[in-house]
């Protein structure tokens, strides 16, 4: 895998696992990592909060940013992915196939959103 190209959920999979292996000693439990990615959630919330709503940054907040938090995200759910067997490749495309018969004209005759 080059570092000029995309990488694959198949890749990122794989990539997780590698470092796991190398240098993490062994996955945390699942639920461990369920509640590592319900804190990881939360930190992404607050610095959402602080940047795009009402919240004001406190001085220890200032360091974090978006891309870093939605990265930790996505690594322990790559982790749980992993973990429980899930190819999160396949996943991602048969939940958008799920959405794009469920919600075909949904969001488009939504008065709501065409204001």
């Amino acid at each position: 895998m080059s570092d000029n190209k995309e990488t694959t959920l198949k890749e990122l999979q794989h990539k997780v696992d590698g470092w796991i292996k190398t240098y993490g000693v062994r996955y945390f439990s699942e639920l461990t990592n369920m509640a590592i990615l319900t804190e990881e959630v939360g930190e992404l919330a607050r610095i959402m909060a602080r940047t795009y709503g009402d919240q004001s940054f406190k001085k220890d907040d200032l360091e974090k940013n978006i891309a870093d938090e939605l990265a930790d995200i996505l690594w322990v759910l790559t982790c749980i992915a992993n973990q429980t067997g899930v190819c999160l490749e396949s996943a991602f495309q048969k939940n958008m196939e799920k959405k794009t018969i469920r919600d075909s004209t949904r969001h488009i005759d939504n008065e709501k959103l065409q204001q």
